[in-house]
């Protein structure tokens, strides 16, 4: 039985999202199109398997294959990233960090994480998660200038003595120097964590540098620049591996998505490849020129421009708009953006002050600075004549004719 047949419902559902996304322009920094390869293994007959603990080490019979695919999958991902260890389990980014910091702390333990509105994640001490009710998150800033204070986070880190260091964001646009940061954590005695969730493509493509030889512990989404399917990595040095792989499972997790962990190991053969260096040089290229053509229309971008995949725009203090009505806006003429906090953001968080903007799903639809030009163009003019329907729906046609001359990898 197919799909059509089985479920005309959700068939249908498929067909209007894939003609969305085939028509529309993703512009969402932590969203891609991951290949036909990658949605294959997703798709696969992996999916019908248990397999409860790691490769050789199984509690189910019938393994054989499964070990071969994730021996695979973490091999591919050492390599890749240059790791001495690697555990692939992970469902996604945010059970990632909650593995690693039930592996390495204690209920009550201080943890060192950046501002969620500063640039940070959730998951990085937000007094709204399940971490932070556990844990003691100390939450550290940018300076006014929008950039990391290293001497600031230095006599923070000494007057509060952390556990555990945690770097890494989701909405910050800067290189953080790696070096800087774990010599300050080493003068504490705090174990180091990074959290390369948004950029680990940039990192596997050799465009930023790499932290995993630097930091103790580092977590990744492997979808997002990556290209992967959605799930999430932890990387570490050989001392945290068996606490780590003890955490996962069964501390955290049961059985592992086999189908997710064939979909990861097609997704790092293929950032092995020449053709993915290309691809992140090119996302490096086209945000910088998204950050220059969007500070000529007169936005106000934070942190002072991107050395990544995206721009954090204050939109309310550049054009009056609050973040959601941006993304209201853009939303009519088939451009997807996400609302966003700024730096200590006065507004709340469904109607901040920013918009995130990213560059990677454009990219990998063979997009690159003409196009982006055209992209800051068009959102600067659906903001200016936001409440002329005419003009609006000009912009929406204009936008589908580039997206079909780009289409996405099914």
């Amino acid at each position: 039985m197919n799909l059509q047949k089985t479920d005309p419902k959700i068939y249908n559902l498929l067909k209007k999202e894939i003609k969305r996304q085939q028509e529309g322009m993703e512009l969402i920094a932590s969203e891609n199109y991951v290949s036909r390869a990658v949605l294959e293994a997703l798709g696969s007959v992996f999916t019908n398997k248990y397999s409860e603990g790691y490769p050789g080490k199984r509690y189910y019979g019938g393994q054989a294959y499964t070990d071969e695919v994730e021996s695979l999958a973490i091999e591919r991902a050492k390599k890749l990233f240059e790791a001495e260890h690697v555990n692939v389990q992970p469902l996604s980014g945010a059970p990632a960090n909650m593995i690693v910091y039930s592996a390495v702390l204690q209920p009550g333990d201080k943890v060192l994480g950046m501002d969620l509105s500063h640039g940070g994640h959730l998951t990085h001490g937000h007094p709204v998660t399940l971490a932070a009710k556990i844990y003691n998150f100390v939450r550290y800033k940018t300076a006014s200038d929008g950039l990391l204070d290293y001497q600031e986070l230095e006599r923070l880190a000494l007057q509060e003595k952390p556990k555990l260091m945690l770097a890494g964001f989701s909405a910050y646009t800067r290189q953080i120097d790696y070096k800087k940061f774990c010599d300050i954590a080493k003068k504490v005695g705090a174990i180091t964590m990074f959290d390369m969730a948004h950029i680990a493509g940039l990192i596997a493509g050799k465009v930023l540098p790499n932290p995993v030889p630097y930091f103790d512990i580092v977590t990744t989404t492997t979808h997002k620049t990556l290209r992967g399917p959605r799930g999430g990595m932890i990387l570490c040095k050989q001392e945290f591996a068996k606490a780590i792989d003890k955490a996962c499972f069964p501390g955290f997790q049961g059985g592992p998505h086999m189908n997710n962990v064939a979909a990861k190991a097609v997704a790092f053969k293929e950032a092995s490849m020449p053709s993915f260096r290309g691809y992140a040089k090119q996302v490096v290229k086209n945000a910088k020129v998204l950050e220059e053509e969007m500070k000529n229309y007169g936005f106000k971008l934070l942190f002072g421009g991107t050395d990544n995949h995206m721009v954090l725009v204050d939109v309310f203090g550049s054009k009056g708009l609050s973040g959601k009505e941006v993304e209201v806006v853009l939303d009519e003429i088939g451009i997807t953006v996400n609302k966003n906090m700024i730096p200590d953001d006065s507004r709340s968080p469904m109607d901040p002050s920013g918009v995130r903007i990213g560059v990677p799903a454009v990219t990998t639809r063979g997009m690159k600075e003409k196009e982006i030009k055209q992209i800051a163009a068009w959102i600067n003019s659906a903001i200016e004549n936001r409440k002329q329907k005419q003009a609006l729906n000009k912009l929406r046609r204009e936008v589908t004719q580039m997206c079909k001359r780009f289409p996405i990898p099914i």
